[in-house]
């Protein structure tokens, strides 16, 4: 457990990429097996422990803290782990040694929901500060250490010297602690595919600008909508039917209702959407409701019906279709959604002889409630990766709003003593409501002067979140905008980042409530 936590511990505080990747690359190369699994598995995701809530966290820590202290030193800090890790005193007498990881994974794994507390105040007793912090985020779920999943593989990958695509491949064929990747690492066979639904890396576009698009030949590429949803890979083989987020990411308990429609044994990609009361792909807001779920009801089943709108077939039984060009590609898809697919259709082509075509559907793309343009050209294979000319996405322009910060909370990780996390709002009447929250789109440096200036107007604190005066303006760039419930203006925007930080503007001069109410009538609820 404890070189877990010192991984976990470097992590954390190391910025660069490659830094990240060399940490792994030497906890796999140090730990004994199954740790470096488990710690992997962690990292990936998938590790499920059925994590501890953290109001049971809250009363552990008041069990054993002082709870005034505790709330206080929690305000300040920003992080329940963080706080309690540092709070948390052994009772005398205490001298074993750390558990080790297996141990703790297996455990839990094996006991009843209601001895976690138990467990875990037992574990925190033979830990270190570090390791309590890294225990707590394992068994909360919420580690935060600046390593995305594929991120994680690659690390596996690089140490391993095996090609990523293939690790991808493999590893919904295995589960932790993954014992047939570190054979296959040590020289051993690649774990076979059997009868396991397994995931194919995606192909990825990259963006066009307007002043490339001129230089293509529009007789040699294919031109489709981007559809607002979820880009999905939906395999089925031998009865195994899985649904794969572009990440690699098994969803399939997500979208039961997509799993249980796949009666094929082959794989699709396309785009995961929901179908309104007509029938027809409903606004990103709705898809919302469905994603990171671990059960669905049957009320948001029959509420939000998904879909996939499928371009592109990759597997047609055991023939690997990916060594074909596109157009042969398309031709076999179109074949194969000939007869109607419950829960499957195709996404359609449009019409291109000349550029200016291009440029006319893509003013179009907002009104229509799409992101914009994917151009694919007619004889490309599909390869792992974002390859330069075969692909591209022309996405519409963002839109942007001036709004007011109302609110900041602490950030997590490196950024645990800032405030980094903006709720900002727009005038309705002589009230300011909020519409969204942002995180990024600012410089370090930037970062350190809304941190002070927050510091200095805060008028209200509410645990790590402070309330301030108006005063500061953002710029902020955003996707589209949909009605919500949740929000007290009733709007909410898709995809918010700061643009520009508007030190200059003066609060009263932002952005007016009706005027983000004309955006999603003029199709900006997409």
């Amino acid at each position: 457990m404890q070189q877990f936590a010192d991984l976990l511990d470097g992590l954390v505080f190391m910025p660069s990429r490659t830094g990240k990747l060399r940490l792994i690359a030497h906890y796999l190369e140090t730990a004994p097996d199954p740790d470096r699994g488990y710690g992997l598995a962690a990292l990936t995701g998938d590790l499920d422990l059925g994590p501890a809530k953290p109001g049971a966290i809250r009363a552990l820590a008041e069990a054993r803290c002082d709870p005034t202290l505790f709330y206080l030193s929690y305000d300040y800090v920003g992080d329940l782990a963080e706080t309690l890790a540092l709070m948390w005193r052994p009772p005398p007498g205490v001298n074993a040694a750390p558990p080790p990881l297996p141990e703790v994974v297996d455990t839990l794994m094996a006991a009843p929901r209601t001895r976690t507390p138990e467990l875990l105040a037992g574990w925190l007793d033979r830990l270190d500060a570090t390791g309590r912090w890294a225990l707590l985020k394992l068994i909360t779920g919420g580690l935060r250490v600046g390593v995305s999943a594929r991120l994680a593989r690659t690390a596996f990958a690089q140490w391993a010297g095996l090609d990523l695509h293939d690790v991808e491949e493999a590893w919904p064929c295995v589960r932790p602690p993954y014992a047939p990747l570190f054979t296959w690492a040590a020289g051993g066979e690649k774990p076979a595919l059997a009868d396991v639904a397994g995931f194919r890396p995606f192909m990825l576009a990259n963006p066009l600008e307007e002043t490339d698009v001129r230089q293509l030949d529009p007789a040699a590429y294919a031109v489709e909508w981007k559809w607002d949803g979820i880009r999905v890979q939906v395999v089925g083989r031998a009865g195994d039917r899985r649904i794969y987020a572009r990440s690699g990411d098994d969803i399939t308990h997500s979208f039961p209702d997509v799993a249980a429609a796949i009666d094929f044994d082959g794989a699709l990609d396309g785009e995961l959407l929901v179908r309104d009361a007509d029938g027809a792909p409903a606004p990103f807001n709705h898809l919302q409701q469905r994603l990171n779920r671990k059960t669905v009801s049957a009320a948001l089943l029959r509420k939000y019906p998904a879909f996939v709108r499928a371009y592109d077939l990759l597997q047609a039984g055991e023939e690997d279709l990916r060594p074909h060009p596109f157009a042969e590609r398309r031709r076999r898809l179109e074949a194969f959604l000939a007869r109607p697919r419950e829960r499957f259709d195709l996404s359609p082509l449009l019409p291109l002889t000349a550029w200016d075509d291009l440029g006319r559907l893509r003013e179009e793309a907002r009104e229509r409630r799409m992101e914009g343009l994917m151009l694919k050209r007619w004889d490309s294979v599909y390869v792992p990766g974002r390859p330069k000319g075969p692909w591209f996405k022309w996405k519409r322009d963002p839109l942007t709003v001036d709004a007011v910060l109302l609110y900041a909370q602490r950030g997590h990780g490196k950024r645990s003593s800032y405030y980094s996390d903006y709720t900002f709002g727009v005038w309705r009447g002589d009230e300011l409501v909020p519409v969204g929250k942002a995180y990024f789109g600012f410089t370090d440096e930037d970062l350190r002067q809304l941190d002070k200036w927050i510091r200095a107007n805060t008028t209200d604190r509410f645990g790590p979140v402070r309330q301030v005066k108006p005063g500061l303006v953002f710029e902020v760039a955003f996707d589209s905008i949909h009605p919500s419930p949740r929000h007290k203006s009733g709007l909410a925007m898709r995809f918010p980042r700061i643009s520009r930080i508007r030190w200059d503007k003066p609060h009263t001069e932002a952005d007016r409530l009706e005027t983000l109410a004309t955006l999603v009538e003029a199709g900006g609820g997409a």
